[in-house]
């Protein structure tokens, strides 16, 4: 009896010392982080769309400001993202008789730095690509905001997931 009671004491000492704080979204971000900086991210696509840049920084501030319990700076914040759209494409994925596209292919390229002041283990820099498709038919310009939203959705996910979801 005496060695078990011994044994959940030195667990408890032992976790005690370990502070991860976890959502239910998934995040898994350590205590001593409390702040976030998010830079605006510039549009250097050879192909610019001029609300791209605005939608994407904004929709990364509202994801980890809804997520997490992180204060947002303007600057050096405890975890800081930064980077620039790299890539904005339109190319068809399947063409039928004609040589006319059955569909297109909207593909945004975002390279993101990442930066954790408190565990630098954790830095890391890459580029992160979504694509959507869309009928051949139909005009870019008249989908084009629904696959933008889309896009930049699912590589906020990406961006969040890789930063503090540790998958």
């Amino acid at each position: 009896m005496k060695s078990k009671l011994q044994y959940l004491l030195l667990v408890l000492l032992l976790t005690a010392g370990c502070k991860v704080g976890y959502n239910f979204n998934g995040a898994s971000i350590a205590a001593d982080v409390k702040t976030i900086s998010i830079q605006y991210f510039p549009n250097y696509a050879p192909n610019v769309q001029p609300t791209l840049s605005q939608v994407f920084t904004e929709k990364m501030k509202d994801k980890f400001l809804s997520q997490t319990n992180l204060k947002l700076l303007d600057k050096n914040g405890d975890i800081d993202f930064e980077g620039s759209i790299t890539g904005y494409s339109v190319a068809p994925t399947a063409i039928q008789g004609n040589d006319i596209a059955a569909k297109n292919r909207l593909t945004i390229t975002v390279k993101v730095k990442f930066t954790n002041t408190k565990d630098e283990k954790q830095n890391f820099e890459t580029s992160f690509s979504r694509f959507a498709d869309y009928g051949g038919t139909q005009n870019l310009a008249a989908v084009e905001s629904g696959l933008i939203q889309t896009i930049t959705d699912q590589l906020v996910d990406d961006i969040f997931n890789k930063s503090v979801s540790n998958w």
